[in-house]
């Protein structure tokens, strides 16, 4: 018998649900592989819900943000489409007004959210979770759960008014300039800019500098990562080094190798991931590759900001100077976003959920700590105060055997309603103009050409040429694989990846927009990324040798 639901009033009813939208997407970039139960019901909520306050809060004339459903452990989701001519021209007038904030004062207004969330986190942490009472535990729990769902609004919000910029910059470009977000004009336009997440590898970078200034590099390049903080802490210099890459851990380590879940540790709570990234940074060695590329770059976007403005009629290059200096901001914002909003919240999910799990465990309600990530917050409710009174077990049991048969069985792409296909589909997600589909989640389609006889046909995300061995990533936790000179193979890539960008000579990934990771991170780096490939993880393997024409949109396997 089942208690609750993992997302009661949000499981995906096909009946009711095709009714409402013909055609409903899995979020693969962050449901796959399927989510927890507890962090699904905490995406579904409040993701939901950003979606809808960011687009509402904006105003935006097309969309009214996403609706998501939950399925054997993946997010699906649709367009809420604004449906009448009259309430379009409504909503365009409001979100001229709405918007002016993000071209008045971006700056302020995102360090303002981020000073807002950055309180939030401090005042959860301020609990020991250890030495808590049950009723303080619970009280923490549910701040956690408002910190989740204020997060989303805030996340939202920017993002929404952050992209819509960028694609009413891309059409001015369009229009005026006969180019947009595929071309390398474009991309050196947008590109040269730092971000929190370059600046947290910038002191991994440091770190591993440090480690050869003092002696201990042979220690990093001759342990393996699981190993490094043992043998680090047997040593003088290492035992001081360790402590202060532990400061460090405490004030920006807070997240994950996924992005998306809850039951992977923390960096905090074990640094392995990133002292692994201190030996690659060790074994590359040189200087830290990004500030010289960034110095390259800011010099392109000044060369490339005059010739693309010289295209616009004087009378509106004010309106497009200021698009541009918003457009601008979108690839910083994608970055620090994963930073401050989604990694941190989960990662104070994570401790929040372990706190209560400990004293469960204690209680005799569950049998293991991590046993939490099973129950939702209805149940958690439910034994919070006196768990000594609740067995929960029939519920994890019953939950995790659910889960692990959603681990064999993928979730379709999308659900579609009879008599209605993916074309159709895809169509109206174009139509809808929303900048997260456009930009994040669907981008623009390959066009084949023949001629070229290419092996993969996708899209520019950043350009250039190279060739180079193939290395297919599927998981964060093969990172490690990548070598000096490889070009990554991957489904998508996350901030978790970044540093691997200073190895790399290009990306192919088979789904991605010009707002994605890789191709903010290609861009920024240097590196060519042809997106939206499809098929790429299934049709290069590891070892093949590849070119790649990220300008183009071509992949080639030279290795048949």
């Amino acid at each position: 018998m089942k208690v609750y639901d993992v997302v009661p009033g949000l499981e995906f009813e096909p009946e009711r649900d095709l009714a409402q939208s013909p055609a409903w997407f899995l979020d693969a970039t962050h449901s796959v592989p399927p989510w927890t139960p507890m962090f699904g019901w905490f995406w579904i909520n409040f993701c939901r819900h950003g979606m809808q306050y960011g687009a509402e809060k904006l105003s935006l004339p097309t969309v009214k943000g996403w609706d998501w459903r939950f399925l054997n452990g993946g997010g699906y989701l649709t367009l809420l489409l604004v449906k009448s001519e009259e309430e379009k021209q409504r909503r365009e007038v409001e979100f001229r007004k709405a918007i002016l904030p993000f071209i008045q004062d971006y700056d302020g207004l995102w360090n303002g959210f981020v000073k807002e969330i950055l309180e939030r986190y401090e005042h959860l942490k301020a609990l020991d979770t250890d030495q808590a009472s049950n009723t303080e535990l619970l009280n923490n729990f549910e701040e956690t759960i408002n910190t989740c769902r204020r997060m989303w609004e805030i996340h939202m919000y920017m993002m929404y008014g952050t992209y819509t910029a960028y694609i009413l910059f891309e059409n001015m470009c369009r229009e005026l300039a006969g180019i947009d977000d595929t071309s390398p004009l474009f991309h050196q336009v947008v590109s040269g800019f730092d971000n929190k997440v370059f600046q947290v590898d910038r002191r991994l970078w440091e770190f591993s500098s440090r480690a050869k200034e003092e002696g201990l590099s042979d220690l990093f390049t001759q342990t393996e990562a699981p190993d490094i903080r043992e043998k680090l802490e047997g040593s003088g210099k290492g035992k001081v080094f360790m402590s202060d890459f532990m400061d460090f851990m405490h004030q920006d380590g807070w997240r994950m190798q996924r992005m998306s879940e809850m039951n992977l540790p923390t960096w905090v709570e074990d640094p392995t991931p990133a002292l692994g990234m201190v030996k690659q940074f060790i074994l590359k060695g040189g200087s830290f590759n990004l500030d010289d590329e960034r110095r390259r770059l800011t010099g392109g976007r000044i060369v490339a900001e005059k010739e693309v403005m010289s295209k616009v009629p004087v009378e509106q290059r004010g309106w497009f100077e200021q698009l541009m200096r918003l457009a601008q901001k979108s690839g910083v914002f994608s970055e620090e976003h994963d930073h401050y909003l989604d990694l941190y919240t989960h990662a104070m999910m994570r401790r929040s959920a372990l706190g209560l799990g400990r004293r469960f465990v204690r209680a005799g309600s569950i049998d293991h700590h991590e046993d939490i990530f099973f129950l939702i917050p209805d149940e958690v409710r439910r034994a919070g105060l006196n768990p000594d009174q609740f067995d929960l077990r029939y519920i994890v049991d019953r939950r995790r055997a659910d889960w692990n048969e959603w681990q064999k069985t993928p979730n379709p792409p999308a659900i579609l309603a009879e008599g209605f296909d993916l074309d159709q589909a895809m169509g109206v997600l174009v139509k809808s103009n929303d900048p997260i589909a456009l930009k994040v989640v669907v981008g623009s389609m390959p066009q084949v050409r023949p001629e070229l006889k290419a092996d993969l046909y996708g899209t520019c995300g950043s350009p250039g040429m190279a060739e180079g061995i193939a290395r297919v990533i599927m998981t964060e936790d093969e990172l490690h694989l990548i070598k000096q000179g490889d070009i990554l193979v991957a489904a998508s890539t996350s901030p978790s990846w970044t540093p691997v960008f200073s190895m790399i000579k290009g990306v192919v990934v088979d789904r991605g927009a010009s707002l994605s990771h890789a191709a903010i991170v290609g861009r920024e780096y240097g590196i060519p990324v042809v997106m939206n490939v499809f098929e790429g993880t299934n049709k290069i393997k590891s070892g093949q040798r590849i070119k790649v024409d990220a300008n183009l949109g071509t992949v080639y396997i030279l290795d048949k």
